[in-house]
């Protein structure tokens, strides 16, 4: 997929993404990061086609996505947003089951093909034994994991993912960016996500992306992208990298600010509330 020089604005003023360019590599899982509001979902909702750039194309096998059919496109990637909404009383099979929507028209039932899809999507995202649940059932990790089955039931070569992990726990989180990892190497699927948490983008990503106020800073494998001087730049936080043979390459935020040390006021009084008797 081929990002060419797109610039974005909601209200035709001011622009949010700026004269993007970039290329996703197939195969690979690349990360989007960036403090809140660099750009980060737009530019991934403009990859996707749900929203149109005021300048520049997105080409996706040589073909711009703007000409694709709806349908056309979601044969060929599929999304999981940050917030997914359904009826609390539908059943995890029945939810993925939609993501054969794509596949179908007016004229033909289920088929084998979409009844295997199916099956394959929710034993990669390990729900066989939740098939029949309703997703207020579910905790917050095996809802995120249901999205993101119907997702793999397109059966695209592409998945977007905007924040997979916001609003989980640890675990969850880290469940589903293994499951991430799996969906990639196992099945080769390509892969562009947003996240926020940086030591995770790391270690889950062979590419990352990095936003500052609509724009791309820098592009490329993490051990090139983040560095001491980026993070400062982009975040505006004072960071040391380190690295260890189990855990790989994390850094650790000492302060924020230009000098790197916490701004904290220095004298905080308490109001006294006098009461009159």
């Amino acid at each position: 997929m081929d990002i060419k020089d797109i610039t974005f604005s909601y209200d035709r003023k001011t622009d949010r993404l700026h004269a993007i360019n970039a290329v996703i590599e197939r195969g690979r899982i690349t990360t989007i990061i960036g403090p809140n509001g660099c750009g980060k979902s737009t530019l991934l909702s403009v990859m996707s086609n749900n929203a149109a750039p005021r300048m520049g194309q997105v080409v996706l096998d040589g073909k711009e996505i703007a000409h694709y059919k709806p349908k056309e496109l979601a044969r060929q990637l599929a999304v999981v947003h940050q917030q997914n909404e359904a009826p609390s009383d539908l059943t995890v099979e029945k939810l993925v089951s939609f993501g054969r929507l794509p596949h179908k028209s007016m004229f033909t039932t289920n088929r084998d093909e979409d009844e295997e899809a199916v099956e394959w999507a929710i034993a990669c995202t390990n729900l066989e034994e939740r098939r029949t649940r309703t997703l207020d059932q579910l905790s917050g990790g095996e809802r995120q994991r249901v999205w993101i089955a119907m997702a793999l039931a397109q059966r695209t070569p592409i998945l977007f993912l905007d924040e997979p992990t916001t609003y989980l726990d640890m675990y969850y989180q880290l469940e589903i960016l293994e499951l991430i990892r799996q969906l990639n190497k196992e099945h080769g699927l390509t892969i562009v996500m947003v996240l926020h948490d940086m030591n995770q983008a790391i270690r889950y990503s062979d590419v990352m992306i990095a936003m500052k106020e609509g724009r791309i800073i820098a592009n490329g494998p993490p051990t090139e992208v983040v560095t001491s001087e980026l993070i400062q730049e982009v975040y505006g936080v004072k960071v040391v990298i380190r690295q260890d043979d189990e855990a790989g390459m994390y850094l650790i935020p000492i302060g924020v600010g230009a000098s790197g040390h916490l701004h904290v006021q220095r004298e905080c009084k308490v109001p006294v509330l006098e009461l009159s008797h």
